[in-house]
């Protein structure tokens, strides 16, 4: 019975293409090679992303003394995404059988055997697969524990995904799934972060699966640029924010330029009419906020009524909850009436909360995508 197993292990496994992207490598991608071979990958896809002319002769020789090696080669350096993604439409192109594809890098620090653990997980489950490090670990760089505990959190407050290792370059990954994403925004590392994003917007499932944690020269051989690859991936999880905080100031204006139009025509006066506007603009504005969300902000399919009927009773509570905390506070540190700027304060720190709340709640609940089928 093992052995059936095996057979049939090493049969999926053969219709899965190992995708290695490569710039200026040394004798670290002869290793990465050899060590993919010994645990039973027959499909390589080695992209050549633009490399100096003394390092060729590496991707040259490779793919003379290999034939389960196809190399691709970009003539100038593209960036890592472009790479991934000139690989994936090769796969999704020239492997009709292909079950997925698994993405290793070509410095060493994926141990053959993880990389095999990875793509069975994802032959077994159907989901993507992320190869993930601990960085507890004391060997573990400073600038690269930082690094990933930082993105990770970042991922976990404004996008309201849970990703132990951010920058794992070991991805196995589903067919359709590849079909999916061979298009998502990006060219260099950020395209990496895009995909863990698209993720989230496509509702597609991703597991994680431990793996060795190595790092060779504390990751000196990394081609990633600290200040200017980091930008490039934060601003990618803070577009979200950034929009829904732009939705809001646009509504926002909306609601008093309503509030403003309707107080001069409705044919009321006194509470009445303070009522009648007020109640028109927050209507108009909070649809408006509810389809510039939707739309622009969390960009999702969700179903417009089932995101709708959340909405509202998101918001509703929301105003009660703000009256009571607000006043609740007052009472707790005894602020009279006279106090105006510490109440002002108080209001707009619970606005805040209030604030970072709802947008959590938004994106986590009420415009949540649907899970892909």
């Amino acid at each position: 019975m093992r052995i059936l197993k095996e057979a049939i292990d090493l049969n999926e496994l053969s219709q899965i293409s190992v995708v290695l992207p490569s710039l200026d490598p040394d004798e670290k991608l002869i290793a990465v090679v050899d060590g993919l071979l010994q645990y039973g990958f027959t499909d390589i896809i080695l992209v050549n992303d633009g490399s100096k002319p003394e390092n060729l002769h590496y991707f040259t020789d490779l793919a003379a003394q290999h034939p389960e090696i196809t190399l691709l080669t970009h003539e100038v350096n593209r960036g890592k995404g472009a790479a991934l993604k000139n690989a994936f439409r090769y796969f999704l192109d020239n492997r009709p059988e292909g079950l997925g594809v698994v993405t290793v890098d070509g410095d060493n620090q994926h141990h053959p055997e993880d990389t095999r653990a990875c793509c069975e997980h994802m032959l077994e489950t159907g989901h993507v697969t992320l190869g993930c490090r601990d960085f507890t670990l004391d060997h573990v760089p400073p600038r690269s524990r930082f690094g990933n505990h930082t993105t990770s959190a970042i991922f976990k407050l404004f996008v309201g995904m849970t990703i132990s290792d951010t920058q794992t370059g070991l991805r196995a990954i589903p067919r359709d799934v590849v079909e999916k994403i061979a298009d998502v925004y990006g060219d260099r590392f950020e395209y990496e972060t895009n995909m863990l994003l698209a993720f989230k917007d496509k509702g597609i499932d991703f597991d994680e699966v431990k793996i060795r944690t190595v790092y060779i020269e504390e990751n000196k051989s990394s081609h990633f640029r600290v200040i200017h690859d980091s930008w490039r991936i934060y601003k990618l999880i803070l577009a979200h924010f950034f929009r829904y905080t732009l939705s809001s100031l646009v509504s926002a204006v909306v609601d008093t330029l309503c509030y403003g139009l309707l107080g001069n025509f409705l044919p009321l006066t006194g509470m009445a009419l303070t009522a009648a506007a007020g109640v028109g603009a927050r209507i108009v504005s909070s649809l408006l906020n509810f389809f510039l969300n939707k739309k622009l902000v969390f960009q999702t399919d969700v179903d417009t009524k089932k995101a709708m009927l959340r909405y509202y009773m998101l918001a509703l509570p929301q105003m009660a909850v703000q009256v009571l905390l607000t006043q609740g506070v007052y009472v707790l540190l005894h602020i009279g009436e006279g106090a105006s700027v510490l109440r002002t304060v108080i209001y707009a720190i619970v606005m805040t909360v209030l604030y970072f709340v709802s947008y959590m709640i938004q994106q986590r609940w009420v415009f949540a995508p649907q899970k892909s089928k």
